[in-house]
């Protein structure tokens, strides 16, 4: 069995996948981190791979940028191939003046200025949140590394370059943590299908401070929240 965007055969994806949006960071995981990898996909370039860690088989595949990309991607995993857990490892711009450069992320919930769950037809506004046993673990895993992590609200935006530049002021003022592209739709998947979502992101860069990390840097140094999205396979 494959699709139009995974070549996957059933069986090949554990029921545990790590989602990056970038495909190299996919790559970089798979490499650095997994035992006995096979790749599964290549359609599109949008690489996937499955192992081991420590002896638990899992998955790791890239998902693009934004939530009509993600949200094909986690559709399949989960209706075609039998995924139950999909954690989110990303990058994020930082809404708070006291988050830093690689500071960790955990999104309890996810606002948006998307339309994406008119779809369900829900006649109001649906909160995406994240799947707690999995917070939970998360949040657990990260303390007993000693990695700070800020965990709360995030912003799914479908808008990278945005019109009004001081637009994200009014998000920060409501306590959101910082912006990135795929949650909501990610949480809003799992939750129709009854499975298991988190996202874990790195701040890439801060609106606040005007700082930013490079594109190798985001596609190779990012190895907290790959680490402790690994613990919850």
């Amino acid at each position: 069995m494959s699709t139009a965007h995974n070549n996957a055969k059933k069986g090949d994806i554990a029921e545990t996948i790590l989602l990056p949006g970038d495909p190299l960071r996919a790559k970089f995981i798979a490499d650095n981190y997994l035992k006995d990898v096979v790749q599964f996909n290549d359609v599109r370039n949008m690489f996937g791979y499955t192992g081991t860690y420590k002896g638990k088989k899992v998955s790791v595949m890239g998902t693009g940028m934004g939530i009509p990309s993600i949200a094909i991607y986690t559709y399949e995993l989960i209706h075609f191939y039998g995924v139950k857990n999909l954690i989110r490892v990303g990058s994020c711009g930082a809404y708070q003046d006291d988050m830093n450069l690689y500071d960790l992320v955990i999104a309890m919930g996810a606002s948006t200025d998307s339309n994406y769950a008119n779809q369900f037809d829900l006649g109001g506004t649906y909160s995406a949140t994240a799947s707690y046993n999995l917070l939970e673990k998360a949040k657990k895993a990260a303390d007993e590394k000693g990695i700070k992590t800020h965990v709360g609200n995030v912003l799914t935006s479908d808008t990278f370059y945005q019109n009004d530049p001081d637009s994200w002021k009014k998000w920060a003022s409501m306590g959101v943590l910082a912006a990135e592209m795929e949650t909501y739709a990610l949480y809003t998947n799992a939750a129709k299908a009854g499975v298991n979502a988190l996202t874990i992101l790195t701040v890439s860069d801060s609106l606040v401070k005007n700082e930013e990390t490079s594109p190798e840097e985001r596609q190779e140094s990012f190895t907290n929240m790959m680490e402790i999205a690994l613990e919850l396979a």
